[in-house]
């Protein structure tokens, strides 16, 4: 029996060497930490089982019947994270570059299925070449089991990429799938036609890092929620990211101490100018409002004009959306309504509240926008609002005008509590438009047309930009104090804790994609 012990364990010890010293320290020599490094930064210290070591591949065209891939080239297994469990798959860089075959693919499904079994968040660590082309069609048939789970437990629990190194063609719709993908600066990149390719095709030269970097994809195409300068700074932030979030869609997120307070926040009252051309960041806003320190921003250099991210009121989570008047004066256009929609419907699907803060003059105009399909695009905003049963809030901060007034949480499309500020305007356009579309005649006529627009002007903000006739139509809720917002939400979170709506039965809805 001991004879056979030794053997067990040298085994272990070979499929822990994965590819062997000398690759292990090429890993390193480009700044990335092996497969087991990595998983041992992500989990609870001495709390991760692996599972499916001995697993092989059954290749044997092009000689792979004389090569071995230890583990497979992938690393799987369960552990915790702040106590609470998750599973996990690594690709191992130092076997076979991390190509995924027909094996490779299997450990990563079976370790999907048992997540979803025992709804726990699965987490994938990328850092692959690709195909193992090697083996042919039957890896191509691996990438599609592993999409097919990314898509059937999508909001059954969460599910979390880190792009630690390459991830190419096929690769790259397993973490697009997914609902939150980080990357490492300067040595992870994503594309689906690597740099000699479009080259060879179209005669286009650009690196890999400028074609498909952290950079690129967590501001200019946004497929990209999360970037760090390293890959412990990354695991950290998903060990961050998950402390907001349940283990799955039939739990509520678990609630952290928070400090006592009354709620009452006197900087409040000075953060948001009143005149609405002067710019502010509603960031200032957010942090007064949520526990302090709590909130933790997603998609951060992505469509910069809506802020979304996740925090605590009374140590209980909580989504954000809000709008930023400091870039494109808070208005909607394509990438902020992709941005905005798919994360109300995550929390939606993880049983999240969702606050929003609403500052917003409209849809951005344009013909770039509208030939790009803006009403398409700005219309997953109303479905996904409209969709969403979790409780919503909304708060008006300032001006709420045309559609997206009606878009952003408007008590109209659901939500279940809608306060406005005294500043706030609520109108089908802003002062100045519609006075100089409803007096037209007026102003022309006047022997001073510009003191006529003006007197108009303040006429119609007098009338009708303002939050009492939204008030007095039931639409708004209630006109607040701004210093006592965060009071506010803590009492309508505190009652719609108990909420329970659901939507007429279907199979699924068609969102506008």
């Amino acid at each position: 029996m001991y004879r056979k012990i030794d053997e067990l364990a040298e085994r272990r010890r070979k499929v822990e060497m994965g590819g062997g010293e000398e690759k292990i320290r090429a890993q390193h020599e480009r700044g990335k930490l092996t497969a087991r490094e990595r998983v041992d930064l992500l989990l609870d210290e001495g709390t991760f089982v692996e599972l499916n070591p001995f697993v092989e591949h059954r290749a044997t065209h092009f000689g792979m019947d004389k090569v071995e891939a230890p583990g497979e080239g992938v690393l799987t297994g369960f552990g915790k994270i702040h106590g609470r469990p998750v599973y996990v798959f690594a690709q191992d860089f130092t076997v076979f570059g991390g190509a995924l075959g027909e094996m490779h693919a299997l450990k990563i499904a079976r370790i999907m299925d048992l997540a979803a079994k025992n709804g726990a968040p699965v987490i994938g660590l990328n850092d692959s070449g690709g195909a193992r082309i090697q083996e042919g069609v039957v890896s191509l048939d691996g990438y599609g089991h592993i999409f097919y789970r990314n898509s059937i437990y999508s909001g059954v629990i969460p599910q979390i990429s880190v792009i630690m190194g390459p991830c190419a063609g096929g690769a790259v719709y397993s973490p697009a799938i997914t609902d939150f993908v980080f990357m490492v600066e300067k040595t992870s990149q994503m594309f689906i036609t690597g740099p000699k390719v479009i080259e060879t095709v179209t005669g286009e030269k650009i690196s890999a890092e400028d074609l498909g970097g952290a950079r690129i994809h967590s501001s200019v195409s946004g497929n990209a929620h999360f970037i760090a300068p390293s890959e412990p700074e990354a695991l950290d932030q998903v060990r961050k990211l998950l402390s907001y979030l349940p283990q799955n869609n039939m739990e509520d997120p678990p609630r952290v101490y928070a400090k006592e307070d009354d709620g009452w926040n006197e900087e409040l009252a000075e953060v948001v100018p009143v005149e609405g051309t002067k710019v502010y960041d509603v960031r200032e806003v957010i942090h007064r409002v949520l526990d302090e320190d709590s909130f933790f921003e997603v998609h951060e250099r992505f469509a910069r004009n809506i802020v979304v991210g996740f925090g605590r009121i009374d140590g209980y989570s909580v989504g954000v959306v809000a709008n930023q008047p400091k870039v494109m004066a808070g208005g909607l256009d394509i990438d902020s309504s992709d941005k905005l929609s798919r994360f109300v419907r995550f929390c939606d699907c993880f049983n999240i509240p969702i606050i929003t803060f609403v500052d917003v003059t409209g849809f951005f105009p344009g013909v770039n926008q509208e030939h790009r399909g803006i009403i398409r695009h700005g219309a997953k905003i109303l479905y996904a609002y409209s969709e969403a049963t979790v409780p919503k809030i909304t708060v008006i901060l300032r001006k709420a005008y045309g559609g997206a007034y009606v878009a952003l949480n408007s008590k109209a499309i659901g939500a279940d509590l809608v306060y406005a500020w005294p500043s706030a305007e609520v109108a089908v356009m802003g002062p100045e438009g519609a006075a100089n579309i409803i007096f037209s005649k007026e102003i022309a006529a006047s022997d001073d047309p510009e003191r006529t627009r003006r007197e108009k002007i303040e006429e119609y903000r007098r009338q009708f930009a303002n939050p009492y006739v939204a008030a007095s139509r039931g639409m708004v809720d209630d006109v607040i104090d701004p210093r006592e917002t965060r009071k506010k939400l803590k009492e309508g979170l505190e009652m719609l804790r108990t909420k329970r709506e659901s939507r007429p039965p279907k199979k699924h809805g068609n969102i506008p994609l």
